[in-house]
C-alpha cells in the first residue's frame, strides 16, 4: 500500500486527494470480490482482509489527525464505520464467517460519496 506523510497529502490538491482516496477504495472492493465464496484463510480472503485493514488504519488515522478539516460529525461516523471494519475483518481472519457482502456494500457507499 502507499506510505505518504500528512504533510505530502496536504501538498496535494483536493481533487487529487479524492482520486486517491476513490482508487484505494475501487482497489480494496475488487480485492473482496475476487475472495468472496474463498475460505477465511484462503490468500484470496487474506490479501484483501489486510488490504483493507490498511486501508481502514490509514483513514482513522488520518481522520483523527488535528489537521484534518472534515466536520468533527463525519470524522467521528467514518470512525466508527473504520471500528466495524475492523471487527468485520477480524471476525474473517479467524474464521468466525467468510462473508464479505457487507464489507463490500459499505465500501462502496463511501468510495461513491468521493465522487
Amino acid at each position: 500500500m502507499y506510505q505518504f506523510s500528512y504533510s505530502e497529502i496536504l501538498e496535494d490538491s483536493p481533487k487529487d486527494c479524492r482520486q486517491r482516496e476513490y482508487d484505494l477504495f475501487e482497489r480494496a472492493i475488487t480485492l473482496l470480490r475476487a475472495a468472496e465464496g474463498h475460505p477465511s484463510q484462503s490468500p484470496e480472503m487474506l490479501g484483501a482482509i489486510v488490504f483493507l485493514q490498511r486501508l481502514w488504519t490509514f483513514l482513522m488515522k488520518d481522520l483523527s489527525h488535528p489537521d484534518n478539516s472534515l466536520p468533527d460529525k463525519l470524522k467521528g461516523q467514518l470512525i466508527s464505520i473504520g471500528l466495524w471494519m475492523m471487527r468485520e475483518t477480524d471476525l474473517i481472519v479467524r474464521g468466525e464467517h467468510n462473508n464479505v457482502a457487507a464489507l463490500i456494500d459499505i465500501n462502496i457507499l463511501i468510495k461513491d460519496g468521493l465522487k
